[in-house]
C-alpha cells in the first residue's frame, strides 16, 4: 500500500467546492447525531514567536464512509511580512480507521482555507435570507477568496464589498474578479450592511458594531479562534440569532468568548448549534429573524470531510505522489 503526498495545488484541484460544502454539511450532521469522536483542540502557545500551534484529531462516520485524521496547524501573524510565508500553515494526515494506514499526507493550509469557506457556506445557506445577493468581506487575505467561492455556491452573489487595512490587498482582490462580478473596496459599514458578511481577520479588537450591520445581515464570524480574538463588538451578540459550531470551543476561544466571559451573554442567548439546524432539530432563518451570527471556530471533522473529498478525487485522477511511507513494499 502506498500513501499519497498532495501539495497545495493538488488539494486545490481536488476540492470541487459544491462537493466540499456538502461534505462539511455532512460533518456537522454527523457531529449532531453522535457519529463523531473529536477530542478538544489542543494549543501550544508561543508568545516568543507571536504564534501558536494547534493539534486537531478526529474520527467521523458519515454513513457511506468513515475516516480519521489529524491536522497540525499554526497561526503566526508575522509570517507574511517577516518570512514571506502564510500566517496559517498546516499538515493533514488522513488515515483509514480500520487499519490506521496513512492514506494521504496533504497540505493543510489550502485545506483549511477551503473547508473554512465551506463552513461559512453551510451557515449562509441556512441563515441568510433566500434572496441574498450581496456579500461583504472584512479582511482581504487568502481566506476572503474561498469565502466568496464557497458562499457563491449557495446564494446568487452579484455584488461584493471588501474592506481591509491594506489597500494593496483590496486592489488585488478587486483585480482577481474583474469582469466576473461587481467587486469594490469599501468601509466597514459598507461591507457590514450587505446581505451576508464574512469577517476573516486575526483582530483582537472589535471591528463591526451593531450600527454597521444591515437589518437582515447574516454574519459569518470566522476569524476568532483564540481567546483574545474578536471581530464583532460584544454588544452585537446580545440581540441576534446566534448559532455556533461547538459549545466548548466557542465559549473558550470563539467570537462569543469575550462576551461570554464578561457576562453579556449566556446559554439562553445561543439559539442553536449549526448541526442542529442541518439535521432539522432547530430552525434556520425565519421571517421573524433580523441579524444572524454564525460563530465558527473550525472543527477537526471539517478537515476530515475535506480530506475525504480531496483523497477520493486525487485517487481517481492519479494526482499527487504515491510513496511507500511505512515500508509495506519491502515486506
Amino acid at each position: 500500500m502506498e500513501t499519497l503526498l498532495l501539495n497545495s495545488e493538488a488539494v486545490d484541484e481536488n476540492t470541487p467546492m459544491g462537493e466540499l460544502v456538502a461534505a462539511v454539511s455532512d460533518a456537522f450532521a454527523a457531529y449532531e447525531r453522535g457519529n463523531v469522536r473529536m477530542p478538544a483542540k489542543s494549543y501550544i502557545d508561543l508568545p516568543e514567536y507571536n504564534g501558536d500551534f494547534r493539534s486537531m484529531p478526529a474520527y467521523m462516520d458519515a454513513g457511506d464512509w468513515d475516516a480519521a485524521g489529524i491536522k497540525w496547524v499554526n497561526v503566526h501573524p508575522d509570517n507574511p511580512a517577516e518570512y514571506d510565508l502564510p500566517s496559517v500553515l498546516g499538515t493533514m494526515i488522513y488515515s483509514d480507521p480500520e487499519n490506521a494506514f496513512p492514506l494521504a499526507i496533504m497540505d493543510g493550509t489550502e485545506l483549511t482555507m477551503k473547508r473554512t469557506g465551506a463552513a461559512a457556506a453551510v451557515a449562509t445557506d441556512h441563515l441568510a435570507v433566500p434572496d441574498a445577493n450581496s456579500l461583504g468581506l472584512i479582511g482581504a487575505g487568502v481566506q476572503a477568496y474561498t469565502q466568496l467561492e464557497a458562499i457563491a455556491t449557495v446564494r446568487e452573489i452579484e455584488e461584493v464589498v471588501v474592506c481591509d487595512r491594506n489597500e494593496g490587498r483590496i486592489d488585488a482582490f478587486v483585480d482577481a474578479f474583474e469582469g466576473e462580478l461587481s467587486v469594490r473596496g469599501g468601509s466597514v459599514a459598507d461591507a457590514a450592511s450587505c446581505d451576508v458578511l464574512s469577517t476573516v481577520t486575526p483582530s483582537t479588537e472589535p471591528i463591526v458594531t451593531t450600527e454597521d450591520l444591515g437589518s437582515r445581515t447574516h454574519v459569518n464570524a470566522m476569524g476568532a479562534d483564540a481567546a483574545d480574538k474578536q471581530e464583532l463588538d460584544p454588544t452585537v451578540l446580545t440581540d441576534v440569532k446566534l448559532v455556533i459550531d461547538d459549545y466548548d470551543q466557542t465559549t473558550h476561544s470563539g467570537e462569543i468568548s469575550i462576551a461570554w466571559t464578561e457576562g453579556l451573554i449566556d446559554e439562553s442567548d445561543i439559539d442553536a448549534v449549526i448541526g442542529e439546524i442541518v439535521v432539522g432539530e432547530r430552525e434556520g432563518r425565519t421571517d421573524a429573524d433580523g441579524v444572524s451570527v454564525f460563530d465558527s471556530t473550525g472543527l477537526a471533522i471539517q478537515d476530515i470531510a475535506a480530506a475525504h473529498v480531496v483523497y477520493e478525487h486525487a485517487r481517481e485522477r492519479g494526482n499527487g505522489m504515491a510513496f511507500d511511507l511505512v515500508g509495506t513494499g519491502s515486506r
